[in-house]
């Protein structure tokens, strides 16, 4: 996913991703280093997998392959939100309709790839780019510890836990989210233009 990402956007990149996709921008950034302006990760884990969530990962699959995506959906989303949104019934639609919007192989492919994900703890001492690191604060299943490791590896790394927000930070607090992204843009690009060598 790494190699695709970086075969298909040449130049600089500025790379903002959450949850698995904060895998695949760590992966990136370790391929390609010189090529990387910044991180943005969000609600992520730089930690290989555990035989627990091994797992339930396989459990998942099955329950893709069976058909049972509404009963994932349904168990999945008492974990992507905080306690006080675990309720919030335009959030689970919302949720739905983003886990509905991908077919069963994508879903089994995806959660394959978790399952042998790399060890991204090694290389990030190395990481020079600017990072910021951003997490919910009650988030359930990529827990703040996570995200403070990855902080405290990422030389000058910049960490922000958002309070009554889970996994799903940017559904759950888009404003706040925008509101530290645009100020950490602001300060690693403070006179962007059209021109600008740079992707998102």
């Amino acid at each position: 996913m790494a190699q695709a990402l970086l075969q298909e956007h040449q130049g600089q990149l500025l790379l903002c991703a959450a949850s698995m996709g904060g895998m695949v921008a760590m992966e990136a950034a370790r391929q390609a280093p010189e090529r990387i302006l910044g991180l943005a990760l969000l609600g992520t884990n730089a930690r290989p997998e555990t035989e627990a969530h091994r797992r339930q990962r396989e459990n998942a699959i099955q329950m893709f392959k069976d058909g049972r995506v509404a009963e994932f959906v349904r168990a999945s989303s008492a974990m992507a939100f905080s306690r006080e949104q675990a309720c919030n019934k335009a959030l689970a639609a919302r949720y739905r309709e983003l886990v509905l919007r991908a077919d069963t192989t994508q879903w089994v492919r995806q959660n394959q790839a978790l399952m042998e994900r790399p060890d991204a703890r090694l290389h990030l001492r190395q990481t020079r780019c600017p990072t910021l690191v951003l997490c919910g604060a009650d988030d359930l299943m990529t827990p703040p510890e996570l995200s403070r490791e990855i902080a405290a590896l990422v030389p000058a790394a910049e960490l922000h836990l958002l309070p009554r927000c889970g996994h799903m930070l940017t559904l759950e607090q888009p404003a706040a989210v925008n509101r530290l992204l645009l100020d950490w843009l602001d300060r690693l690009l403070p006179t962007p233009t059209s021109q600008t060598p740079y992707r998102t």
